[in-house]
């Protein structure tokens, strides 16, 4: 990974916390160290952290004593005042090394409109163009049920393509991706997965989430192909081994971990943009079996209105849909343009202007 000159570094729960709930600052500091090394030598770093649900159950414990709470309170409870720990935290260690950092909370709304997601791109841009270390965090305060990320993982996937870094590294508590169940002797981590790959992910990794995180091995398997699908170097690694991000950095491999290759046909920004907006789908376009060959065919094709035979939900102009096949199933997104009233009074006739024009299309 030498010579990157932008990366993103997620750091999951279970690599910040102990297995009391608490902060390990031990840790913390011990990234913060390695991040300020990289930040040094010239590199741009992004982080997107977890760990403010975590820092702020610790802190109210005493507080709560026996009194529950319902889980969307407590999340929004927790987080708001482990948000203020963790990121004091984070300003005052890289403080430590001459170096500003800044938070950038977000919500999955945020990237549902071209408008919304190049104002936080703008946003990181000018941190990064004056030496500001930017660290992303979902607003947990706000986001709620349909309206969260997956986890972070799927969040550093969309930093780490919104802002075109070189190299996403996953951080967790496991060595990477393995062939077999981790905690079997003879299982092993498989080093290294090319786009040519055709790994049955379901046949080795585990489905079970993390104890303090949202999210597990199968979802930074799907976020990391998707990513790498992009041209983005990803890393999933333990972040819980001594100075794992130089080590990764320099292109050593004396301690195990996966590499996601990058494709060599990299998309264009706003398609990276689509690629991870089928979270933000307004409405569904189904179409024909003529117009799904032509759009997964290797030829260019936009979807034109005589392919369509069902438009479902309500949407504006320039909203993101679902493509949906005949047999039901959603295979690709893009971005409308027309509402779904013009669309449904277009489906399926002759001739006019693209619905989605393959500018704005998305294949899964």
């Amino acid at each position: 990974m030498e010579g990157f000159k932008r990366i993103a570094v997620k750091i999951g729960s279970n690599v910040l916390t102990r297995a009391d709930g608490t902060l390990d600052i031990t840790r913390m500091s011990a990234l913060v160290d390695q991040l300020a090394a990289l930040h040094r030598s010239g590199v741009e770093v992004i982080m997107v952290t977890s760990g403010a649900v975590a820092s702020g159950r610790s802190e109210m414990k005493r507080t709560l004593g026996g009194r529950h709470l319902d889980a969307v309170s407590a999340r929004q409870l927790f987080s708001a005042v482990g948000q203020a720990k963790l990121i004091n935290r984070y300003y005052e260690l890289f403080r430590d090394h001459g170096i500003v950092c800044g938070q950038v909370l977000t919500t999955k709304e945020n990237f549902a409109t071209r408008q919304h997601y190049l104002n936080q791109k703008h946003c990181m841009e000018v941190m990064l163009e004056n030496g500001v270390i930017p660290i992303v965090n979902e607003n947990d305060t706000i986001s709620v049920t349909e309206l969260m990320f997956t986890d972070n993982d799927e969040l550093s996937g969309l930093i780490a393509t919104m802002m075109s870094a070189n190299a996403l590294i996953i951080l967790s508590n496991i060595d990477g991706v393995f062939d077999g169940d981790p905690q079997l002797p003879g299982s092993r981590v498989i080093t290294d997965i090319h786009p040519e790959s055709e790994l049955q992910a379901d046949r080795f990794i585990q489905t079970k989430k993390s104890s303090c995180g949202r999210g597990g091995m199968g979802t930074k398997y799907r976020i990391s192909q998707k990513v790498a699908d992009e041209g983005i170097t990803v890393v999933i690694a333990n972040g819980r081994r001594d100075n794992i991000l130089l080590t990764i950095a320099s292109g050593s491999h004396e301690v195990p971990f996966t590499t996601f290759h990058p494709s060599q046909h990299p998309t264009s920004s706003v398609k990276k943009w689509i690629a991870h907006s089928e979270g933000f789908a307004k409405g569904e376009i189904h179409v024909n079996e003529g117009a799904m060959e032509a759009l997964t065919s290797a030829q260019a094709s936009s979807l034109l209105p005589v392919g369509v035979t069902k438009v479902v939900g309500e949407f504006e102009k320039d909203d993101i849909v679902r493509i949906v096949s005949p047999n039901g199933l959603a295979f690709a997104v893009g971005r409308i343009a027309c509402d779904s009233t013009q669309a449904a009074a277009l489906a399926g006739k002759q001739g006019g202007k693209p619905l989605i024009h393959y500018d704005y299309l998305y294949i899964e």
